[in-house]
């Protein structure tokens, strides 16, 4: 176990949580609340959603940065490259459920991170077996 990488992970982690709580209440509220955003598909709708959506993405990619950390600190000796690939697959899905969500289906990068979670989950499935 690596103490520096845990603090890391953990600091990670931190940044992250502020960063969408703390982003929300001064940065992105702030902003949603203007009456001049861009109309795409004929409102505004889906303007607010992408931004709200893309902010928090960024926290939820680095808490898997963080999740990668984790697995380097922790990961038997041998194991780390399937810890890595398995964080990392998991993040991507998540980011996908949080871009079909948030956008209803609109925003098509939830077909990409979906095929990197796949992509990412056989190449696991292949190292592992």
């Amino acid at each position: 176990m690596s103490i520096l990488l845990t603090v890391a992970a953990g600091l990670t982690f931190g940044i992250g949580f502020l960063h969408s709580v703390l982003g929300e209440r001064y940065i992105v509220g702030r902003l949603l609340r203007r009456d001049d955003l861009p109309k795409l598909f004929g409102d505004d709708v889906f303007t607010r959603q992408t931004i709200r959506f893309a902010w928090h993405l960024t926290s939820l990619a680095w808490w898997g940065l963080g999740g990668v950390l984790l697995a380097v600190a922790f990961a038997p000796p041998g194991q780390v490259v399937g810890w890595v690939i398995a964080v990392v697959s998991v993040t991507f899905l998540v980011s996908a459920a949080l871009t079909a969500g948030a956008t209803r289906l609109r925003h098509l990068a939830w077909v990409v991170f979906l095929s990197i979670a796949a992509l990412a989950a056989i190449a696991y499935a292949r190292w592992a077996g």
